[in-house]
């Protein structure tokens, strides 16, 4: 099989009616048009909102609130999941990622404090709870800020 001779299935593609092109054509004149009105015009057509005049739905539902743009996402993770690495794993959001606890490793990383950790574990994070910087202090590992 070779690129170039590829082809769609027959029957598969139509050729594009072409109108306007005369009164033998059978697409004259008019042009499958009609005579005169609203849709015999160029761009002669509503936008999908329109509701025939009446106020549409989109401006009659009140609005509310707006979104920060600029508005910084962290994904939380919490100590429990972490001790399912081994001792002295220096966990990044790049291993967590791959480890399949976050998604993306674009988002800050927080870390919250519930569950418990008995591992020893040097963990780099965005951000931490007071909380978790106490429980893998405990457990005799660091914390790094990035």
């Amino acid at each position: 099989m070779k690129l170039q001779r590829l082809s769609p299935p027959e029957g598969a593609k139509r050729t594009s009616k072409r109108v306007g092109r005369g009164i033998g054509s059978g697409r004259g004149k008019t042009s499958g048009r009609g005579h005169k009105g609203q849709k015999a015009r160029s761009g002669g057509t509503k936008g999908p909102a329109f509701e025939g005049g009446q106020m549409p739905l989109v401006r009659r539902v009140p609005k509310r609130g707006f979104t920060n743009p600029f508005k910084v996402r962290f994904a939380s993770v919490n100590i429990k999941d972490l001790d399912m690495f081994d001792e002295n794993t220096v966990v990044s959001p790049e291993v967590l990622q791959s480890s399949g606890i976050i998604r993306r490793a674009r988002d800050r990383v927080k870390i919250l404090g519930d569950g418990d950790i008995t591992k020893p574990l040097t963990v780099r994070a965005h951000a931490f709870s007071r909380s978790a910087i106490e429980k893998i202090e405990q457990a005799g590992g660091k914390v790094e800020v990035i």
